[in-house]
């Protein structure tokens, strides 16, 4: 039996070789006009390698206007078609296929910048989508993605709560997905009806007056008439990540936005890629099996390990080695471009002292050993207890976890006693 996941895939006249996406992640490693570089080719490259079926890479700004990010990817200008074909090259010698995409944010979250743009720059917002995707087939891209999601500029006009327009690109949902229409129109112009064109898109903001589950559906039916090939489903605002906290990070055996997919497979026939959350290889596999999505989308994990689909593919089917410690993050705001280097483990704290005493122990200890007897707050089962802890110490570092003994009890008094008359016995 073949591995569903590990099945050929196609996306309008895209085939990929299996159902495992790498879904779009900015890498902070173009030059600072957007062109580029080295490093970034090697990233991809490292990636086709490791067996993807499909590469996103990460966010291309298709106006100088809609830049997001230093050191972000561009697409906005020809002079970015000889960087973005010889990155395309690096991925294909690899046997890899990869889509560019595309994406405006310069507008992100300001309502009084949306509310102030003419249709004139409505309208060129929309042929900067379509001239950037002609530019990504020039290159020898195999498809385009447009970024409706996460709050980003096309996705910002879909949330009532940041589009205060009243005019043809605000109030009802059709009004609000009109921009992202208008983007898709134009890539169909300039890049051809052929390209293969997918959306990523939110499947609810998750705030209050954002886009919510039933527009979704309803904005990406009309997405998928427009022409899309295929809908990337994720969900949230770039500018509120608390908003997941209360979504495991590990894999527990279901995505974010499961059940999200499963209403959208309802009503949509293109191809569903779902991101968000998985980390095994049993539940990709299961999601695919069960027909819930075509294709599974994995941020972090391959970014710890490029790899990741060729070891899936090889029978080493444990869990992606991505510890969500986003470490990643913090790299790229430190300027160091995408890496994982992950945290540091840190000790959990569990004893909050309030008072202590420091008795040096004498012979037959090395010197600078003692006991430290300390009174405090400990978590107890989940629930802070004040107890007396007892400790060996060298130096400042302590031998081992201790003696606690809840300090409401009677028991450290029986102890004290006890020792007390051990020792004066």
């Amino acid at each position: 039996m073949i591995d569903p996941l590990f099945e050929p895939g196609k996306i309008g006249t895209l085939l990929t070789k299996n159902r495992l996406v790498r879904s779009a992640t900015w890498e902070g490693l173009a030059d600072e006009e957007g062109t580029v570089t080295s490093p970034l080719i090697d990233l991809y490259a490292s990636l086709a390698e490791g067996g993807a079926g499909l590469i996103i890479t990460g966010h291309s700004y298709v106006h100088p206007a809609g830049k997001h990010a230093p050191r972000q990817l561009g697409s906005y200008a020809d002079q970015m078609v000889p960087g973005l074909q010889a990155l395309a090259r690096a991925v294909h010698r690899r046997d890899g296929r990869i889509a560019l995409q595309l994406s405006f944010g310069g507008a992100y979250l300001s309502q009084s910048r949306v509310a102030r743009m003419t249709r004139e720059d409505m309208a060129e917002v929309a042929r900067s989508f379509g001239r950037a995707a002609g530019r990504a087939r020039q290159a020898g891209f195999d498809a385009v993605q447009i970024l409706a999601a996460h709050g980003f500029f096309l996705s910002q006009l879909l949330c009532p709560r940041y589009n205060p327009r009243t005019d043809d690109y605000g109030g009802s949902i059709a009004n609000r997905a009109r921009a992202v229409l208008e983007a898709i129109q134009a890539v169909r112009w300039e890049a051809g009806g052929d390209f293969p064109l997918l959306v990523k898109w939110n499947s609810s903001d998750l705030v209050e007056n954002g886009l919510d589950l039933e527009d979704s559906i309803r904005a990406a039916s009309l997405v998928e008439e427009a022409g899309a090939d295929a809908l990337e489903i994720s969900g949230g605002l770039l500018n509120r990540p608390d908003l997941l906290a209360d979504r495991q990070d590990r894999d527990n055996g279901k995505a974010f936005f499961e059940t999200a997919a499963r209403l959208f497979q309802e009503k949509i026939s293109i191809p569903l890629i779902l991101v968000g959350g998985i980390r095994s290889y049993q539940t990709a596999r299961r999601l695919v099996e069960e027909g819930t999505v075509d294709y599974i989308a994995l941020c972090r994990p391959f970014i710890r390990e490029p790899g990741l689909a060729n070891r899936w593919a090889s029978g080493d089917q444990r869990d992606a080695a991505c510890i969500s410690c986003n470490q990643c993050v913090e790299e790229l705001k430190q300027g160091h471009g995408l890496q994982c280097r992950p945290a540091e483990p840190r000790e959990v704290q569990t004893f909050f002292p309030q008072q202590s005493e420091t008795i040096p122990a004498g012979q037959p200890f090395p010197a600078g050993t003692a006991y430290r007897v300390s009174y405090g707050l400990e978590d107890w089962q989940g629930k802070y207890l004040p107890v007396v802890k007892v400790q060996m110490i060298q130096g400042e570092k302590a031998l081992g976890e201790g003696l606690s003994l809840p300090g409401t009890s009677e028991g450290w008094r029986e102890v004290a006693q006890s020792i007390e008359k051990i020792i004066t016995s």
